[in-house]
């Protein structure tokens, strides 16, 4: 059964990625200058990007947080490149890997605009479309994960073959989502808490003024609400400091009411993107 056969998949925890850049060097390593017969042709010395991290920055001050996005070939299911390959240069193996045959390619630059997600690259010298093998020659030599993998330091990567349904049952266990489902690729690259790159977050801090102190507030009571229906709830913490993450981008008007020592401030706002409400000041006691 299809579903049965054992197929490689990523799986990319964002929280956990610091752009220390191993995956990216390791694929310099292994590929410039390098041929692999039937896998890949050598990666030129500049202008390629296999593996690539984009950084965003959400919100400001000193509640600001960056995230760092791992992006590669999806190893698509329904690849747009393969539909778009002449002379069966793109194929899809059994265990799920996307190679593009360096010399079936040859010419074939077309299949750089095939991809949807930006991940195949034209190599002027060479003649040909490249893209990240997945490592499939050193897999087909015994390696139990891609290079990539075995050098992320925080274990921000994860590679697993599995069958579908297990990847199913995981993708649902731990919350896992794919970039643009609405490009129907069915990608093979997962990711864990995507909504640190692509979420948007509500944060700000609590204080008051005690017997002429101003000080930050621990432990008030916040809660976030929308259209009168409370969403989440959560307390400040040491600094007096609160956070609502994993909101839509342009999700409209939102609600935000602090309670402490019978004291309850109430703020409304429209999130367009993250934002810190900085210090918000509760009634001096």
């Amino acid at each position: 059964m299809e579903n049965a056969e054992k197929k490689w998949n990523l799986i990319v925890d964002v929280a956990r990625c610091e752009n220390c850049n191993n995956c990216y060097m390791t694929i310099l390593d292994e590929y410039v200058g390098n041929t692999f017969a039937g896998y890949s042709g050598p990666c030129p010395h500049h202008g390629h990007h296999w593996i690539q991290l984009h950084t965003r920055e959400r919100g400001s001050g000193s509640l600001m947080d960056v995230a760092y996005l791992f992006t590669t070939c999806n190893q698509c299911d329904d690849a747009p490149c393969r539909q778009a390959a002449r002379n069966g240069a793109v194929t899809k193996r059994a265990d799920g890997i996307v190679i593009i045959d360096p010399v079936k390619a040859k010419g074939q630059r077309h299949l750089v605009d095939a991809c949807p997600y930006g991940h195949i690259w034209w190599n002027e010298k060479e003649d040909i479309p490249q893209k990240w093998c997945w490592d499939a020659h050193l897999l087909d030599a015994g390696w139990k994960e891609p290079r990539p993998v075995s050098v992320c330091a925080t274990g921000s990567l994860m590679a697993a073959k599995i069958s579908d349904d297990q990847m199913t049952d995981l993708a649902d266990k731990h919350g896992l989502e794919v970039l643009h489902p609405e490009f129907g690729t069915r990608p093979r690259i997962w990711y864990k808490n995507l909504y640190r790159y692509s979420g948007e977050h509500i944060a700000g801090s609590v204080a008051a003024v005690k017997n002429g102190i101003e000080d930050v507030v621990a432990d008030a009571q916040v809660t976030l609400l929308k259209d009168d229906r409370p969403l989440d709830r959560c307390k400040t913490d040491f600094f007096g400091d609160f956070k609502f993450d994993a909101l839509k981008p342009d999700s409209g008007e939102y609600t935000i009411r602090i309670q402490a020592d019978g004291d309850t401030r109430v703020i409304g706002l429209c999130l367009s993107e993250s934002v810190n409400l900085g210090v918000i000041r509760l009634s001096e006691r």
